[in-house]
C-alpha cells in the first residue's frame, strides 16, 4: 500500500507516518515526491510517499504463487486494463535496460498482483542479492499506485523470491545457533524492509536470542544477540 505525508523535513514527514500508521520505520520504503524548495521568504514542505504492507496481509503469501487459490484467481482479472499497462510498463523497463524478456501474470490476489519475467538474461535482471529485481518492482509499484493506490505488485524471475526467502531463513537459524553457542552477537548482511521482517519473524520463536535492526536508510542490518533475562 502507499500513502503520502508532508513535513518541514523528510524526518518530520517520516515521523508522522510512523505515528499515524503505528508501524516501525524499518517496515516501509520512502519515496520523495516533493523535496524542500527554498523560497524568498520561507521553505516549502517536503512531501513523501511511503510504500508498506498492510498488517492484515500474510507476508509469506506474497510470493506463494503455487496454491490452488492463486490458480483459481488467475482466471478472474481484477483490472485487465491496469494489468495490460503494468505488463507493458515492465516490458519497457527491460527494453530500456537492453534486455529481451517476456512478462506475464503469475498470480492474482486481493490487493496483490504477481508478475513473472522470463529472460535469457534473468541473472542480470535479478541482480546481486535481487537488487535489480527489487528496483524494477519498486518502479512498478510507483506506477501502479498512480492508478490503484491499494494494489501491491510482486515481481519475480526464475522463482528467485521463494528461493531467497528459504536461504535467508536458513542463514538466520544458523547464525542464531552460533550466537547461542558463542555468547557473542552477530550482525547480518544489509537487507531491505521485507527481508528484515522475514528474519525477525523467523527468529521470534527461536528461544534464547533477540533481534534488532541497526543502521540508516533502506538497507539495514539485523543484529542477533543472546536474550536478556
Amino acid at each position: 500500500m502507499m500513502k503520502e505525508f508532508e513535513g518541514r523535513t523528510e524526518q518530520e514527514a517520516i515521523a508522522k507516518a510512523v505515528e499515524e500508521l503505528h508501524i516501525e520505520r524499518e517496515d516501509f520504503d520512502v519515496e520523495i515526491v516533493e523535496p524542500v524548495r527554498k523560497g524568498l521568504f520561507k521553505k516549502s514542505n517536503v512531501k513523501i510517499r511511503i510504500h508498506f504492507e498492510d498488517e492484515n496481509d500474510v507476508s509469506q503469501e506474497s510470493y506463494d504463487v503455487q496454491s490452488t487459490q492463486d490458480e483459481e484467481e488467475l482466471d478472474a482479472p481484477i483490472n485487465s486494463d491496469l494489468e495490460d499497462k503494468l505488463l507493458l510498463f515492465v516490458a519497457t523497463i527491460l527494453e530500456k535496460m537492453g534486455y529481451q524478456g517476456k512478462v506475464s501474470i503469475s498470480f492474482r490476489k486481493a490487493r496483490k498482483l504477481g508478475l513473472n519475467i522470463e529472460s535469457d538474461n534473468s541473472s542480470i535482471i535479478i541482480g546481486r542479492k535481487g537488487k535489480n529485481l527489487d528496483a524494477i518492482q519498486l518502479l512498478a509499484n510507483v506506477y501502479a499506485g498512480q492508478i490503484d493506490p491499494d494494489l501491491k505488485v510482486i515481481i519475480d524471475s526464475e522463482n528467485y523470491r521463494m528461493r531467497h526467502e528459504e536461504q535467508l531463513i536458513r542463514m538466520a537459524f544458523k547464525t542464531a545457533e552460533q550466537v547461542k553457542k558463542s555468547g557473542r552477537s552477530r550482525l547480518l548482511e544489509p537487507m531491505n524492509p521485507y527481508e528484515r521482517r522475514l528474519v525477525h519473524t523467523a527468529l521470534n520463536d527461536f528461544g534464547g536470542v533477540e533481534t534488532k535492526s541497526e543502521g540508516e536508510g533502506l538497507y539495514k542490518q539485523i543484529r542477533i544477540t543472546n536474550q536478556r533475562h
